[in-house]
Formats: C-alpha cells, sequence, structure tokens
C-alpha cells in the first residue's frame, strides 16, 4: 500500500490520509461513545429547516386578512393554503439536485448554505407586505434550503452502527418538535404591537410589520448554527482526489487482495435507486403520511383560531402557542424517555403501525372537542395535540431508519434527495387542499352527511388510513443488512482462509 494511507488502529483496515471520511470513520473506530455534540448539532440544523416550514401557520390567518386579498372570511384559508404550499413547490424543485450536489462535493456546503438560505429569506418573508411577496419569498426558501435530505444522511453516517438508530431518531425527533415549537414562535410573537403594546408601541416598526419578530427570532437562531457549522465534520469519502463516491470500502478491499471485479460483484456502485424497493416503498409511505402531516398541521392552526361559528375554537395565536408548547414539551420528554423501549418491544415499523390505528380516533373526535369550552377545552385539545405528534415522529423515525439502511453511503445523499423531492411535492398539495377542504366544510355547516369540520377532519383520516394500510407486507419492504456488510464478512472469510 503507498504511503498515502495510514494505518486503521485494528490494523484490519487502511484510511486515506487526506480523506475527511476516511477521519470521520478512524474517530468512529477509536472512540465507541456516542457524541453528545454531533446529536446536538443535528437537532439544530434540523430545527432549523423546520421552523421555518411551520411557524407561519397560527398568524397564516391573520397575514391572509390583512392583505385583503380574500373576498369572505371563509376564503381566508383557501389563499392562506397557496402561501403555505409554495414552500414545499420550491423544495420539490430542487431536493434531488441538493442530495446529488451533497454525494459529489460533501454533506458540510450543501448543509451551511441551507442554514444560510433560512436566514436571508425567511426574514424577508417576515417583512411582506402582500400576497405575492409572500408566496414568492417562502418559494425560494423552499428551493434553496436542501438541509433535509443531506442531514440524514449525515446522521447515518457520522455515528457508529450502534448509534444510526439515535441519529436518525434526533432528525426526526427536531422535525416533529420543530413543527410544534415553530407554530408556538409565530403564536407567541406574531401581532407584537397588539399583544404587548407597553413594549412595542402603536407606530413602530413591528406595528407596521406585524409578523416580522418571529421570522427574526427564527432567522437569528439559524444564524448561530450557521456559525456552529463551519467546524462541524464532513463524512463523504474523497481518495486522492478521486469522485467522492468512492468509500473506504474500496481500501478495505485492495488492502486484502480482493479485485474491483470481485468487488463488484458483492457491492454494486452503480445500483439503481430506483429499483430497490425497500427504499422506494418507504419512500412511497412517507409521502402519504407527509401530504397527512403538512395537511393536518395547516388545518390544525387555521381551526385553532377560527370562529365559533364555523366550528372553530375561537383560540388567538397566544392560545395555539400554548397548546403546542405543551404538545413539543411532552414530544420531547417521550423521545427522551419511553420511545426507545417501545421502540425495542415493538419494533419500528410495528410501533408505528400500531400508533397510526390509535391516531384515526383521535383526529376524529377534534370537532366534538370543539364543543368544549374554559379549562376542559384546553386540557383535553392538549393532550389530543400530545398524542397525536407523538404518533406523527414515531412514524417518521421508522421510515427515516428503513431508507437510510437501504442504500451504501455513496448514494445516500441522492436517495434523501428523491426522498425530499417526493414527499416536497404531496407537502406542496397538502396546505393548498388541507385549506381548500377546510374552507368548503365550514361552509357545509348543515350538510346532513359530516356537517362542518367533521368532514376535513374525515379526509385527513382517510389519508391517514391509507398510510397505514401501505405500512404493511407485503407493499413495505425493508432491507435489514447493508451491503458493505456483506463486503466485510467476505474480507474476513477471505482472511480466515489465507490463514
Amino acid at each position: 500500500m503507498s504511503e498515502e494511507h495510514m494505518r486503521e488502529p485494528s490494523e484490519e483496515k487502511k484510511y486515506y490520509k487526506d480523506c475527511p471520511g476516511c477521519k470521520v470513520e478512524q474517530s468512529k473506530e477509536l472512540n465507541q461513545g456516542l457524541s453528545i455534540t454531533n446529536l446536538f448539532i443535528i437537532w439544530a440544523v434540523v430545527l432549523c429547516s423546520t421552523l421555518p416550514a411551520s411557524s407561519l401557520f397560527p398568524f397564516l390567518y391573520f397575514m391572509i386578512r390583512d392583505f385583503k386579498i380574500a373576498k369572505a372570511e371563509a376564503d381566508i384559508s383557501y389563499y392562506a393554503g397557496y402561501v403555505g404550499s409554495s414552500f414545499m413547490v420550491g423544495r420539490t424543485l430542487t431536493s434531488l439536485l441538493w442530495g446529488m450536489i451533497s454525494d459529489r462535493y460533501g454533506r458540510k456546503p450543501v448543509i451551511i448554505f441551507s442554514v444560510f438560505a433560512v436566514v436571508v429569506f425567511n426574514t424577508l418573508f417576515g417583512l411582506s407586505t402582500s400576497f405575492w411577496m409572500a408566496v414568492i419569498t417562502r418559494f425560494l426558501l423552499g428551493c434553496l434550503n436542501g438541509t433535509i435530505g443531506p442531514i440524514k444522511a449525515y446522521a447515518t453516517e457520522i455515528f457508529r452502527e450502534e448509534h444510526q438508530a439515535l441519529g436518525l431518531s434526533t432528525v426526526s425527533a427536531a422535525w416533529g418538535t420543530g413543527l410544534i415549537i415553530g407554530p408556538a414562535l409565530g403564536g407567541y410573537l406574531a401581532q407584537p404591537a397588539e399583544k404587548y403594546p407597553h413594549i412595542f408601541p402603536k407606530g413602530s416598526f413591528l406595528d407596521k410589520f406585524p409578523y416580522f419578530l418571529p421570522c427574526f427570532v427564527i432567522s437569528g437562531v439559524s444564524f448561530v448554527v450557521l456559525i456552529a457549522c463551519l467546524w462541524i465534520p464532513e463524512t463523504l469519502h474523497n481518495h486522492n482526489g478521486c469522485n467522492a463516491d468512492e468509500s473506504i470500502d474500496d481500501a478495505v478491499a485492495i488492502e486484502n487482495g480482493i479485485n474491483k471485479v470481485d468487488k463488484e460483484k458483492t457491492v454494486q456502485k452503480n445500483e439503481n435507486l430506483f429499483m430497490n424497493w425497500p427504499l422506494m416503498s418507504s419512500i412511497i409511505v412517507y409521502c402519504v403520511f407527509s401530504l397527512h402531516e403538512i395537511a393536518y398541521q395547516e388545518v390544525f392552526s387555521l381551526w385553532c383560531v377560527s370562529p365559533q361559528s364555523l366550528g372553530g375554537l375561537n383560540f388567538s395565536t397566544n392560545d395555539v402557542g400554548n397548546v403546542l408548547t405543551i404538545s413539543g414539551v411532552a414530544l420531547v420528554i417521550y423521545q427522551l424517555s419511553l420511545y426507545q423501549y417501545m421502540e425495542k418491544a415493538c419494533g419500528p415499523v410495528g410501533l408505528a403501525q400500531i400508533a397510526g390505528i390509535f391516531s384515526i380516533p383521535i383526529l376524529q373526535s377534534y370537532p366534538f372537542i370543539a364543543m368544549l369550552s374554559g379549562i376542559t377545552l384546553y386540557i383535553v385539545i392538549s393532550i389530543a395535540s400530545i398524542l397525536k405528534n407523538i404518533i406523527s415522529v414515531m412514524t417518521i423515525t421508522s421510515l427515516f431508519l428503513i431508507q437510510n439502511r437501504a442504500v451504501e453511503q455513496h448514494q445516500r445523499g441522492a436517495a434523501n434527495g428523491i426522498c425530499m423531492t417526493a414527499i416536497s411535492l404531496f407537502k406542496a398539495i397538502g396546505p393548498a387542499s388541507g385549506g381548500t377542504i377546510l374552507t368548503w366544510s365550514q361552509k357545509r355547516l348543515d350538510a346532513t352527511f359530516l356537517p362542518g369540520t367533521h368532514m376535513v377532519f374525515f379526509f385527513l383520516n382517510l389519508v391517514e388510513g391509507l398510510g397505514i394500510l401501505m405500512m404493511f407486507k407485503p407493499f413495505l419492504g425493508e432491507k435489514k443488512k447493508a451491503q458493505s456488510d456483506q463486503l466485510h464478512r467476505v474480507i474476513i472469510e477471505d482472511n480466515n482462509s489465507s490463514n
């Protein structure tokens, strides 16, 4: 072997000295413990990507009202759906490209650029003065925010195999928490001149731009995370200036006398991802749940602030923030304490199947919850929101694990890019369809079949039920062992036979 390689501590593998991916692999071999720092970075990056996607929902109803584009109050949800969808339309168009870029140039530069895009375009969205400015800034934010695909690959690669489930669970937990904390921030901080007139007087900057403060706070947090990301390690392999998809398995195979032809019989370097059924089936199922998730997030916030005459709860943005904050705290406690034991007992897929079934009656009970009032209403809707969000995060985590274990590192960015493109398309449909159905349901309060908001929650349950059915075999496939494990087994057998 040339001097360009340095021996690994185990002396069974050789690493490329100047390859960042090899340095990460060597660090994982030397340090078998769990890196809390890496978990925190992943959490923070995903949170920065999620907060802008969800923070607008509590105040979007009032923003559209202030734009004076809706002719009737019931039409506000219709226009709100298009603002919510524009972010996902942008992400649909570019997610695969960002995944391919991360496979070619690395995870780190894509993550840094994406967080920078959040800082810029989320701030501009808060300064929107018209419907079209809001749509365009959200669209550009979606186009330039390519974080989620690469960070899922990064979470798989930065940890040892025994910690990969926790790494991906961190991604899903941060995503789920962001979907709750984001609306909570939007609820507490929007319209500050009306809520806190002693701090923000009439005629002040935040009175003229009542939805800027939550966006500014999220952009400020993202800026801090952007600075921190400058020091994170790169996980992609780059050997002697060759294409980044050359993995450490090449060095291992050469070192142990396995030629390239034999290696390719074990691991197909150019596997067609669209023929990988465990990957594609999990993406399809994830798309269905993503459609349900984003539609639910928008419908829930719009329903909460809608007047009781239209079947809503007549909550203020602060009330919505209170409910979602309670849900967020409960979700974090659950993920850090109970999830790992429940996952071991039922398995990730089995746990998601059971939870999904229980979510259907919870969701259909929402119109009946609207009949309550006072402290009883707060308690019951908070419990329902907690259960619903925990169920969503359990489902997301199991699908993350299946997707990232179904492919090798050199294709992981592209695989997650395909996933993000597909789910972004479905999430683009979600807010627009959810807002439209909510508007339609609020106009049929006297209908005989599923009157009022009963209809919109029935449609959400139809999507949820379809996703649950697709999580059962034979539709959902699962690759239990990565192909690289097969290669290493061949290497070990070859060494034993040589000895």
